[in-house]
């Protein structure tokens, strides 16, 4: 053993000591989780992370589980998540969820280790070039170049570690890259004591105020005029929901929270909230705000999009990152605000409410709504229904993308309990789903629940392998194909069926056997429900696979909303052009 004073000139032990210090500055920063996949380039960084009391391990074979399997820590703990792979093709296969982390502002720490620069561009093999691999999608990109000797090489990697751990959080949170050259040998030949361990630092993001002026003339935009406020997706902090209910009841103006806003599940005033107007909004009388404020990421409905397009012109949308997320090209100004404290100092300027009846003609088409849901449901309602009725409270339900989201959407309604609704809808892919899941899963003190459609469980079975000592129910919604394009123009194409709709045809049960998954089919409706307290009840992961006919299916759908659409039309104002 060496003394922790003196620096090593072995070159194994040297690269662990290295590794050890910007590991140690990661944690400093924030991290707690590392996520491996084997390699050999990358044994310093794995020993590492064995040696530091700071770090937990989890060992992930395939990169691209790997990676989405972060997020999901990421998504679970609102802290870091480091990833480590060897060279060559290796951290390519995290690209998918570096996307989907960038768009999400998530934070993840990449750290793919290297060939040493004499082996660069000389047909070494597993070499290839490295260097700002994820360059779009990054928030920095770092090479340190070798490991170096000396006191100050290692206060310089363990400063860096620190600085790049609080890139990936602040000012615009997401994904980091560092390269790691290395050369063998990289397990050392006399193992080096390693010095003592850093302790976590406080990790402050500021709230950003609005500027004064901005403010007293946003105010005076919206106060007393028939207005909106929409939350998308997104995480806005433990103040924000008393804050925006708050002036949505002092402006007397409907908000339209989106089920992953946060704001539809919880101890929270619901009185100004509405969740069925992805319905109640396909009708085409229902009037238009006067002005909008948007907080979040676009929502996920596509007929709120739609009705957004046709309001008015005054559509402010608050982000504090920077960013411009407005597909639609609707906002005409940009508050750069923390959304709490913009709620916080528009109440205190006391705007005046909405003097008309605005927000009752709107509750009315949300109560239309809300009956008719109750009135012979489709399966999905069925089953999103007694989902969010069986599970208990504190649980998380991580929802995959196509069709499974947008029956969230439509049929979630709201509730009491405190049921934590996640999905990737940065870039809004069916790829990761099942590691994202599992991810989450590792750290929750509730239930964790899935609900995904059959292709995206098929698109990650490999993450499946994760699925070991872990706690969480997979609801497959299995329609034998991509049951979305049947909504859409393709569905009237020659070739539908074998180019969009791609059943796979693949037995489920065999793969529950293959990782040791306990698995229940449901043919009929009547069986969802005992199957999922079944499976609520036990430890470990369970499939449930809820068979449906993507035909049926369809159909009992645009009957639930043109039922809607019928009964508004016996309120004569919502077919006027303005409140």
């Amino acid at each position: 053993m060496h003394n922790p004073n003196e620096i090593p000139d072995e070159p194994g032990a040297l690269n662990l000591c290295w590794s050890y210090n910007l590991i140690d500055g990661l944690i400093a920063a924030g991290a707690t989780t590392a996520i491996i996949s084997p390699g050999s380039r990358s044994t310093p960084l794995v020993l590492a992370c064995e040696r530091h009391p700071g770090i937990r391990i989890h060992t992930l074979i395939d990169e691209r589980c790997a990676g989405f399997f972060g997020l999901g820590q990421t998504l679970g703990e609102k802290r870091p998540t480091i990833l480590i792979a060897t060279s060559g093709s290796a951290p390519a296969h995290w690209l998918p969820a570096v996307m989907e982390a960038h768009h999400s502002r998530l934070p993840l720490i990449l750290l793919s280790a290297d060939r040493p620069p004499e082996l660069q561009g000389r047909g070494a093999n597993q070499t290839t070039e490295q260097s700002n691999l994820f360059r779009a999608f990054t928030r920095v990109f770092c090479n340190p170049g070798m490991p170096r000797t000396g006191n100050s090489g290692l206060k310089f990697i363990q400063s860096e570690g620190i600085r790049l751990g609080q890139r990936s959080l602040w000012p615009h949170p997401g994904p980091v890259h560092i390269n790691l050259p290395l050369r063998e040998p990289l397990v050392p030949k006399h193992w080096p004591v390693l010095p003592q361990a850093s302790q976590p630092a406080l990790q402050g993001i500021p709230g950003l105020l609005p500027d004064p002026i901005q403010l007293t003339r946003l105010r005076n935009t919206i106060a007393g005029r028939p207005g909106l406020i929409v939350c998308g997706p997104g995480d806005y902090g433990d103040d924000f929901t008393h804050q925006v209910t708050s002036l949505a009841g002092r402006l007397n103006c409907p908000l339209m929270a989106d089920p992953l806003s946060g704001m539809r599940f919880g101890k929270l005033d619901k009185e100004q909230i509405l969740s069925r107007y992805d319905t109640f909004l396909r009708h085409p009388g229902v009037p238009t705000p006067e002005w909008v404020l948007r907080f979040g990421a676009p929502p996920i409905s596509k007929p709120l999009l739609s009705y957004l397009a046709n309001s008015g012109d005054d559509q402010i949308l608050c982000d504090p990152w920077g960013q411009w997320p407005d597909g639609g090209h609707l906002i005409r100004e940009m508050v750069r605000a923390s959304p709490s404290r913009l709620c916080q100092q528009l109440m205190e300027l006391v705007p005046d409410p909405d003097p008309g009846n605005w927000f009752d003609l709107l509750s009315k088409a949300e109560q239309i709504a809300h009956s008719e849901a109750l009135q012979s449901p489709p399966l999905e309602g069925k089953i999103i229904s007694e989902l969010l009725d069986e599970l208990p409270d504190g649980s998380q339900l991580f929802c995959g993308n196509s069709m499974p989201i947008r029956h969230l959407d439509s049929w979630s309604g709201s509730g009491s309990k405190s049921i934590r609704l996640l999905a990737n809808r940065g870039i809004s892919g069916i790829d990761g789903a099942v590691s994202t899941l599992l991810g989450l899963a590792v750290k929750s003190k509730g239930k964790t629940v899935g609900l995904l459609g059959d292709l995206t469980f098929y698109h990650d079975m490999n993450g499946l392998l994760a699925a070991r000592d872990l706690d969480a129910v997979i609801i497959v919604l299995n329609n034998n194909g991509g049951g979305i394009f049947g909504y859409l123009p393709q569905a009237d194409l020659d070739s539908f069926e074998p180019h969009w709709v791609t059943p796979t045809g693949l037995d489920f049960s065999q793969v529950a056997t293959l990782y040791n998954l306990s698995h229940t089919r449901v043919k009929n409706p009547s069986e969802f429900k005992p199957a999922l307290r079944a499976a609520l009840a036990k430890p470990g992961v369970d499939l449930i696979e809820v068979i449906s006919d993507r035909n049926t299916s369809i159909a009992a759908h645009k009957s639930y909303w043109k039922r809607v659409v019928s009964g508004l039309i016996h309120f004569p104002s919502l077919n006027a052009t303005a409140p």
